[in-house]
């Protein structure tokens, strides 16, 4: 990494540990403390539409969104201005922080932004029995786990292949969730922008909002900050769409793709020099294979959070 632009450093960039997908470091230089992250191209389930994404960054924070300043965006990295603030934990939050984060994607969805990616969503993997195969033959500790819920995965792909989603479509953040989120100040700040793309409002809406009203699993829903995020959203001049599981397809989706990429990483045994550390691989398959069903299940329950 060439990081001469920013700075004499201070000293060498330090790890910090955590990431679901890449690996970040911080670096202080004689011009502040930046936030770097090496992106992984190696085994990614799609491309990093990196100048897109900066571009809409860019408009982002000149529109006042709270983010870290985007310095730049390389072939291999994002550089971030450094942002202190505390972490979310996975539990719901206040009702007025839920009511920001509404209004945040309001305010986002308003900016007019040039977007080149025209990429479409691809049909979910159906090569579970397979996968699960492989993680018996090899002594994967969560094997009998994911031999046990094949019918369900199989389910969950159908249901995310034919669930209609009724529009509008809109640019945005994509995946704000408690670990993508800073407090300061009691007040929400959004990291973690390169998944950022065209999606269907009522899978964001659903999505964030649920993300952000429950804690670890989903016996501690809070509806009324659920319903906080979409008070936000129509107060900062957005309009809902209309309520029906799409709300909750696409955090399904991405899920499901999360903990499938997550399990061909077990899979190959070795850690990668890139993403996410093994053992925390691991910690992502297994709650997969624990969570997505218990969320399927759910997914009639979850729809009354909408009325």
């Amino acid at each position: 990494m060439n990081l001469s632009q920013l700075g004499t450093p201070i000293g060498p960039p330090v790890r910090v540990h955590g990431g679901y997908a890449n690996r970040m470091y911080r670096l202080d230089t004689d011009q502040g403390s930046f936030a770097v992250k090496e992106l992984n191209h190696v085994d990614r389930r799609w491309d990093y539409r990196l100048d897109d994404v900066f571009r809409f960054e860019s408009a982002a924070f000149a529109a006042g969104i709270p983010m870290p300043e985007p310095i730049s965006a390389g072939q291999d990295t994002l550089v971030h201005r450094w942002v202190d603030g505390e972490k979310v934990p996975e539990e719901p939050v206040s009702e007025g922080f839920a009511f920001e984060i509404g209004e945040i994607l309001a305010r986002l969805h308003a900016l007019d932004v040039e977007w080149t990616d025209t990429s479409t969503e691809d049909p979910a993997a159906q090569d579970w029995p397979e996968l699960a195969e492989r993680a018996t033959a090899t002594g994967q500790p969560w094997a009998d786990e994911l031999a046990s819920q094949l019918d369900t995965f199989r389910a969950i792909a159908h249901f995310v292949d034919t669930c209609e989603r009724p529009g509008p479509v809109v640019l945005t953040h994509k995946d704000i969730q408690p670990w993508n989120l800073l407090a300061r100040d009691g007040r929400p700040v959004v990291l973690d922008w390169e998944l950022s793309g065209m999606l269907d409002l009522s899978g964001e809406l659903g999505s964030t909002a649920l993300s952000i009203s429950k804690g670890q699993g989903f016996d501690t829903i809070e509806p009324a900050i659920f319903r906080a995020v979409l008070d936000g959203y129509v107060a900062g001049g957005g309009t809902l769409p209309p309520p029906g599981p799409s709300w909750f397809v696409y955090m399904i989706s991405g899920w499901l793709g999360h903990t499938r990429w997550n399990i061909l990483r077990c899979l190959a045994g070795v850690e990668a020099n890139t993403g996410p550390d093994l053992a925390l691989s691991h910690e992502s398959a297994r709650n997969g294979l624990r969570g997505l069903p218990d969320l399927f299940s759910r997914l009639r329950d979850l729809q009354t959070l909408l009325s």
